[in-house]
């Protein structure tokens, strides 16, 4: 491979969202909820790539809709270059309906007519482009009209004239070539001599062919293995890859020989299957890990197996690909693992290195206004209806809005509660920032979760960027009765954001006259690590700089893919958060700060009793906001 490119990979082809059936078992036309994740093979596989460490890019077409911004954003949270994803204004983004019924029935309906990727054109893209990867990668739906088979064939040449290697996943989906009625998408493999040709008209530029036996059939022209890959052989030198399902896979340079028996095996592991869905998708990704990395066969194919193993363990294509790190952790023990989907250490990994949705948070400054039993109090010392704490909180997204205009490169977040701030969450979901979100029942101790004990179902109903906060007075020292109380509704809540895929903010506050030494924090902190818990997120009062130290040590032991703390507030003045953001100084397991009442509860109050109006409210927020983000800002000059 060329050590002069940009680009590991670039893939041309289909772009799609798939809608995941949720029942299963259930026929298509029983199912009650779908699942949303990215779609399309070539899209599958830029994203895959991206994942296990490639320098990937996707070039296609969405439409310009709320689907085609989704595949492009979802790339790009990948690392995908998503600079060549073009908008088609007269397009719909392609859409495909699946469903599990059991482990050899998955009814699936491709919504593609005329959809914006089969309209890729040669004016997408440039030579220099394409001269800018190590390889190009197409699938066969891309042959199959007019318009993308020209538009693929320019990028071949291209291709082939800048020393770019060109490789085929045949992916053959006999409905995408009109052979089929338009429901049948699961049919996997129907022979035609048309598709056969044309498929062998390409061919003779290939550096890479990868597919199932079926695939290489309908490549070949025969439904005798042999005899297709002979075929494909004499049109081609590239290297043929043959996938053999549970069975592994076999690499074919060189001469085709005359038996099967004489294929030298990758054997793969034997695992429960799901969803076969998506596994050849995987299968790509892994094995052109190990393949633009210039790796052995033998490894090429360890990571294709293991990589396909995995998926179909799963539900969904892209984001059941794992991360570099969770494959090479499967790697050393899989077959030890048959079930994956199981496995306690996997899906931690899977968790915190692939299902985060990509932002880095390291320098936050959250105006926190979850609160509810304080601001319900304040409106009754006020003698005002509660009922006006709901357009209160909008008025302080207004505020946090301002206050985020000014802060530079700081990070802005809001903590809102949905009890009166609904309308502030819908104002601020969608703007990429930090959003926190509470579930425990005000000053409930032993712990209680808001909405009775089903929180998962509650948390479906939460956007995935909402971070689920849950704040518990505990102490080391609590009765064992209350501290097992207390823990088990934690280790609930935490199952259930690994269920739903948000990600968890615990907050520990010692029970007011309590104690207080610098081991209290440290373990507390260990006591929910050895419970299995691993919050993705702290939220902590102001510590020393001895328990930061404890602190770092324990997370970093403990847990390091945790994204860190934020501090809080407890009401304090505005000097007292100061000293305690200079001990933090030099700790960078401390991200940003999250603080509510020192800011926003004397502007509150003064606009409960009318003395401030709207913009009054929303100025003093701001200067307190804007005071506490110096001081964080300074905290390092100040140590």
């Amino acid at each position: 491979m060329s050590k002069n490119k940009t680009l590991d990979l670039i893939c041309l082809g289909r772009a799609a969202v798939d809608f995941y059936g949720e029942q299963i078992g259930s026929r298509l036309e029983d199912e009650s909820s779908f699942a949303k994740y990215l779609g399309g093979s070539s899209c599958n596989i830029a994203f895959g790539t991206s994942r296990l460490g490639l320098k990937s890019a996707m070039l296609t077409r969405v439409g310009d809709e709320h689907m085609g911004r989704f595949v492009r954003e979802e790339l790009a949270r990948a690392g995908v270059d998503v600079s060549h994803v073009v908008t088609d204004k007269e397009r719909l983004t392609g859409l495909v309906i699946l469903g599990i019924k059991d482990k050899e029935t998955f009814p699936l309906i491709f919504y593609r007519k005329d959809c914006a990727d089969m309209a890729i054109d040669s004016s997408d893209f440039s030579p220099e482009f394409i001269a800018s990867s190590k390889a190009l990668l197409i699938t066969g739906t891309h042959f199959s009209t007019e318009q993308t088979y020209k538009t693929s064939k320019t990028a071949i040449e291209y291709a082939k004239a800048a020393g770019t290697k060109v490789v085929l996943d045949i992916d053959y989906r006999p409905v995408l070539w009109g052979l089929t009625s338009l429901g049948d998408g699961e049919t996997r493999f129907i022979s035609d001599d048309g598709v056969s040709q044309h498929l062998q008209s390409i061919l003779p530029d290939l550096d890479l062919i990868v597919g199932t036996e079926e695939e290489i059939h309908i490549a070949g022209g025969s439904t005798d293995t042999i005899t297709a890959l002979k075929k494909i052989r004499e049109l081609t030198n590239g290297t043929i890859v043959l996938k053999l399902g549970e069975l592994g896979c076999t690499v074919l340079d060189g001469e085709i020989p005359d038996s099967a028996s004489d294929f030298e095996a990758f054997q793969g592991v034997r695992i429960e299957v799901l969803n076969v869905l998506g596994a050849g998708d995987a299968f790509m990704s892994g094995f052109l890990r190990g393949w633009l990395r210039d790796e052995s066969y033998e490894r090429c194919c360890a990571y294709a197996n293991a990589c396909g193993a995995l998926v179909v363990s799963r539900h969904g294509c892209a984001p059941a690909i794992p991360s570099a790190e969770e494959l090479d952790n499967y790697l050393t023990r899989a077959h030890s693992v048959p079930r994956p989907d199981l496995d306690k250490t996997l899906n931690k990994l899977h968790r915190v290195t692939a299902q985060r949705r990509g932002q880095q948070w390291d320098d936050l400054c959250i105006l926190a206004f979850d609160h509810r039993k304080q601001l319900f109090d304040m409106a009754r010392e006020e003698n005002v209806d509660p009922g006006k704490i709901k357009y209160l909180k909008r008025l302080l997204v207004k505020a946090a809005e301002k206050g985020a205009s000014q802060i530079g490169t700081s990070q802005p977040g809001v903590l809102i509660d949905d009890t009166y701030g609904q309308d502030a969450l819908n104002d601020v979901t969608g703007k990429g920032w930090w959003i926190g979100r509470p579930v425990e029942l005000p000053s409930s101790r032993p712990l209680e979760l808001e909405g009775g004990n089903n929180i998962s179902a509650r948390l479906r109903q939460w956007p995935i960027e909402h971070i689920v906060k849950c704040l518990v007075f505990y102490h080391p020292d609590d009765t064992p009765e209350l501290r097992l109380a207390q823990e088990r509704r934690v280790k609930e809540l935490y199952k259930a954001c690994c269920v739903t895929g948000h990600e968890l903010l615990l907050e520990l506050i010692p029970p007011q006259g309590s104690a207080i030494t610098d081991d209290t924090f440290v373990t507390a902190m260990e006591r929910f690590y050895n419970l299995e818990v691993f919050p993705d997120w702290w939220k902590l009062p102001p510590q020393t700089r001895t328990s930061w130290k404890k602190i770092t040590r324990l997370v970093e032991s403990r847990d390091p893919h945790c994204h860190g703390v934020v501090m809080l507030g407890l009401d304090a003045p505005a000097d007292e958060l100061k000293r305690g953001f200079n001990d933090s100084a030099g700790f960078s397991i401390c991200k940003g700060f999250a603080v509510g009442r020192t800011i926003f509860s004397e502007p509150s109050r003064q606009w409960l009793r009318g003395e401030y109006n709207d913009q009054q409210l929303i100025d003093g927020v701001v200067q307190n906001y804007l005071e506490l983000v110096s001081f964080w800002k300074e905290r390092n000059n100040n140590s």
